[in-house]
């Protein structure tokens, strides 16, 4: 009798404390995902026309250049569980699940996820860009968003459409530093300045899958994804290689005089991946830290 007492009251504490470490993780946590914008593996410094100090890369067809200025937009975030299911972060609310990656502000390389339900995670998808149900500038639906995007030092609306820009790079390439100018976005077809004839033209948008190094552990723990943006693939990507041009020659062009939609497609598909073939683009893991 005194062994089987001995034995209840083991198994009481035993269950006791299992119930008592599962009530003491938390039902939700943050997620920081972490931007790294670089020529392979060097993080970009930015600079003027003169700088000294701006990182200078060469593309696979030995044409140099530089940034002066480097934003783009992420947005439509879904972290994905061991077991395949999908969580998605405020995907239609550009105020509470969208943000502007800009190089030159250090704050805003890293986002925060609020109230990330406790799971392992082996997968991140999100949109560089904003996909077209919710690329209009409607100041009414998304103030937030829209003042961030619209401010003087990051000027993320096109000034005659109805969207925002997805990337915005400015720079400078030869060894003359002639004027790199690169803003993609979604565009238009229709009359000007009637919305009810407007139908999709080009679709800038791109959904981006990718597969974490290790599995991001929500719980006791708020992990950190580090993600790591490629910009040696802008002109350099799996889809295209590309030597830039002056104005006399449209193709391959990335000076706003003669940007074309067809030739922004090139730029976007090695930035953004293809969506087929290529859906990671010029972005990687490099790290997860539980």
């Amino acid at each position: 009798m005194k062994n089987l007492k001995k034995y209840l009251l083991a198994s009481l504490i035993s269950l006791s404390i299992i119930s008592c470490s599962e009530d003491s993780i938390p039902v939700a946590n943050n997620v920081t995902l972490e931007f790294n914008n670089t020529f392979n593996e060097t993080t970009i410094v930015l600079g003027d026309q003169t700088s000294a100090e701006a990182t200078i890369n060469t593309s696979s067809e030995n044409q140099t250049h530089h940034f002066e200025e480097l934003k783009y937009v992420i947005s439509n975030i879904r972290l994905i569980d061991v077991e395949g299911n999908e969580f998605p972060y405020n995907v239609n609310n550009l105020d509470e699940g969208a943000t502007i990656i800009d190089q030159s502000k250090t704050a805003t390389l890293q986002y925060v996820l609020t109230d990330i339900p406790t799971d392992e995670y082996t997968q991140i998808k999100f949109g560089l860009g904003v996909k077209s149900e919710l690329n209009t500038l409607n100041e009414e639906q998304f103030p937030n968003f829209y003042a961030a995007a619209g401010a003087n030092d990051t000027e993320m609306h096109w000034e005659w459409g109805t969207g925002y820009r997805f990337t915005k790079i400015e720079g400078f390439y030869g060894t003359e530093n002639n004027e790199l100018s690169f803003h993609s976005g979604s565009t238009v077809e229709g009359t000007s300045g009637e919305e009810s004839t407007y139908t999709q033209g080009v679709d800038a948008y791109r959904d981006i899958t990718l597969d974490l190094s290790t599995s991001a552990v929500v719980g006791n723990n708020a992990p950190t994804i580090k993600i790591k943006a490629d910009f040696d693939k802008f002109l350099s990507g799996e889809s295209n290689t590309i030597t830039l041009v002056s104005t006399e020659d449209i193709t391959n062009n990335a000076t706003p005089s003669a940007h074309t939609a067809t030739e922004m497609m090139k730029f976007v598909d090695n930035i953004g991946g293809n969506g087929g073939t290529d859906i990671e683009g010029m972005f990687s893991i490099e790290s997860v830290e539980n």
